[in-house]
């Protein structure tokens, strides 16, 4: 049971953190007209681009280092509790259908497990036991990248994913909006959005949850960038699942190749639908099971396929 001492600890802990600093001047907010209190809330968004911007180059500095151990067969792995593992599955969700990955290789741990994404699990953040038994389960190896997220970046469930990652051998990465987080200390890589105080105090989902998100987006993104999911701007990855996915791919060959609609139908049919494989056999006039061989050859790079099949 928690004492009356422990709490006082953890308040004093939040007292000097910025992402739960009060703020006076909107003390007020909720006597405001609902327009204002918009306007106030967008003034507040607008600031977060500029503080993700601040750390750019640690961003960049943690993408390269991701990108280097995926190329070896390593995954990228999000742990964080609430809202922050929320995101953290959320991006990991999107790698499949937007870079065709293995569900395997991108994964999001949220404390408490599967029913968090949903309704919160008390206590589960609290512990580093379960960050551990998380990353046991899934067989971590120091191929891996863990990315603890937390807002305060004093979550134990995050500093836990990434002091047991680290013993591993895997990369680390803490991504937290407070400044000389023990997050950030823990992990190899440390990221710091500093977003500043919340709209409603404390409430971490608003500015703290968007610098996360748009992190999490370049980390994704900008990797598998690196590791040859994309040719130029276009997802050239992409799964075809269902109808808006299948006509999206279609469009993707139009714009890499200029060819007609009979050519990327034809394309298509003989490449299994791949949408890289096909651009490889309109562009670099080679048939399916070359374009196969050359892009595996290549490990995936479509540009590297280009100029191997101009010698081809």
């Amino acid at each position: 049971m928690t004492s009356t001492a422990d709490y006082a600890h953890l308040r004093a802990q939040l007292d000097t953190l910025t992402t739960e600093a009060f703020r006076p001047d909107l003390a007020d907010i909720d006597r405001r007209s609902t327009l204002d209190i918009a306007r106030t809330m967008n003034d507040e968004d607008a600031t977060v681009p500029a503080a993700v911007a601040r750390r750019l180059p640690e961003i960049a500095a943690a993408i390269d280092a991701i990108a280097a151990r995926m190329a070896r067969g390593g995954r990228l792995v999000y742990a964080g509790a609430g809202t922050a593992g929320r995101l953290g599955v959320l991006d990991a969700s999107e790698c499949p259908p937007t870079f065709n990955t293995d569900p395997s290789q991108v994964l999001g741990l949220i404390a408490g497990g599967p029913s968090a994404m949903v309704t919160a699990v008390e206590g589960a953040e609290d512990s580093t036991k379960f960050a551990v038994e998380d990353l046991t389960g899934i067989g971590l190896t120091d191929l891996d990248t863990v990315v603890g997220i937390s807002a305060s970046g004093r979550t134990p469930y995050a500093i836990g994913a990434v002091e047991y990652a680290r013993e591993l051998g895997a990369l680390t990465i803490g991504l937290s909006c407070n400044a000389d987080s023990a997050l950030a200390a823990a992990a190899e890589h440390g990221i710091e959005i500093v977003v500043g105080p919340e709209l409603l105090t404390g409430s971490t989902r608003l500015k703290a949850g968007t610098a996360q998100k748009l992190v999490l987006n370049m980390l994704s993104t900008l990797t598998m960038i690196r590791l040859g999911k994309t040719y130029g701007n276009l997802m050239v990855d992409v799964r075809a699942s269902n109808e808006k996915l299948r006509a999206r791919s279609r469009r993707i060959v139009a714009l890499a190749t200029g060819a007609t609609d009979t050519e990327i139908e034809t394309a298509l049919s003989i490449t299994g639908g791949e949408v890289k494989n096909a651009i490889l056999t309109l562009l670099g006039n080679v048939d399916g099971p070359t374009a196969a061989r050359l892009l595996d050859a290549a490990n995936g790079h479509l540009r590297e396929a280009l100029k191997a099949a101009e010698n081809h």
